[in-house]
């Protein structure tokens, strides 16, 4: 690889990880808006009142802040997709790119329709859970293009098909989890059970409306999801420790999932302060795009067995069989 052609690849990663970055200033700005009950401060789309500047004060700061930054998020993609595709050599990569540009416009017409027609709970939950997916990606992309990334050497590991899927069941887990959210935040269940560890004082509320019904399921899984963290953790100590790769994301999916926990019950206990709420939406976004990133990794560095070249068999008087 030449000098010119490495330091190229050097600065595509750093552009990855702004866009990264950014993304997840996005769905901060997107939680704030729900949070804040903001979500039609600016009741037209794709203009706000008509303007493409209109006076940023109450929840106009957040709407219009939010739909500022998605534009701004929307064409770093595209530039990202077309130098993607003029330099990268892996195909998968450059799909990726594209791959991206689809789910950003996708979200921007989604967030257009969720104003139009007045926040539907159904369309709400779709631009909910795609971002938290573009978001994944654009960390995949982020880490795909990294030097480390590109010089991991696969290690041969009889385990390792076991680890792979533990890692994308936990990942899969934790966006059901993340639906389950965004379904409670969006119909207005937040607070349809309002203490905290328990329901209603009892460990299984009465069903006495969806709403309640929705609170508990998302509460629930939250068992599964952390019962997968912990599991996934320890199986990467045990089996994969000398993988700093795969320990690193394992470590902060521990600890994500347990300051995740802490904000669930601080969002309850407040009655949904602003600062708590958004910040479980945040942290839900990290935990989800921590968990793909361990299972990307684990698919890159950890190799089937039968991957392993096989010698051939020599007898003793030199004759190969």
């Amino acid at each position: 690889m030449s000098t010119t052609h490495a330091s190229e690849g050097a600065w595509r990663h750093r552009y990855a990880v702004l866009l990264a970055c950014a993304t997840f200033l996005l769905v901060i700005a997107g939680g704030l808006v729900t949070s804040t009950g903001s979500g039609l401060a600016v009741p037209d789309w794709p203009l706000s009142f008509g303007q493409v500047f209109p006076r940023m004060e109450g929840g106009v700061l957040f709407e219009h802040g939010h739909r500022l930054l998605a534009a701004s998020v929307g064409l770093l993609t595209v530039a990202l997709a077309l130098w993607t595709r003029a330099a990268e050599s892996r195909a998968w990569v450059r799909r990726l790119g594209w791959f991206m540009v689809l789910a950003v416009v996708l979200q921007g017409v989604l967030g257009g329709t969720t104003v139009l027609l007045r926040l539907p709970d159904a369309v709400s939950v779709a631009h909910a859970g795609l971002a938290q997916i573009f978001f994944a990606l654009t960390v995949v992309m982020a880490t795909a293009t990294g030097s480390r990334f590109l010089a991991t050497a696969p290690v041969i590991d009889p385990r390792a098909g076991s680890t792979r899927v533990l890692a994308l069941a936990t990942a899969l887990a934790i966006y059901v989890q993340i639906l389950l959210g965004a379904i409670v935040r969006h119909t207005g269940a937040g607070l349809a059970i309002p203490d905290f560890p328990l329901a209603f004082g009892r460990l299984v509320p009465p069903f006495s409306s969806s709403l309640v019904a929705w609170q508990f399921a998302h509460r629930a899984f939250a068992l599964v999801v952390s019962v997968l963290v912990v599991w996934c953790a320890v199986r990467v100590a045990l089996r994969h420790g000398r993988e700093p790769a795969l320990t690193g994301p394992a470590t902060l999916l521990l600890a994500l999932i347990g300051f995740q926990i802490f904000l669930g019950a601080l969002t309850i206990l407040t009655l949904r302060a602003v600062v708590p709420t958004t910040a479980h939406v945040a942290t839900g976004a990290l935990l989800l795009a921590t968990a793909v990133l361990l299972t990307v990794r684990a698919h890159h560095a950890l190799e089937r067995p039968e991957a392993v070249p096989v010698e051939p068999a020599i007898d003793p008087a030199g004759a190969t069989r």
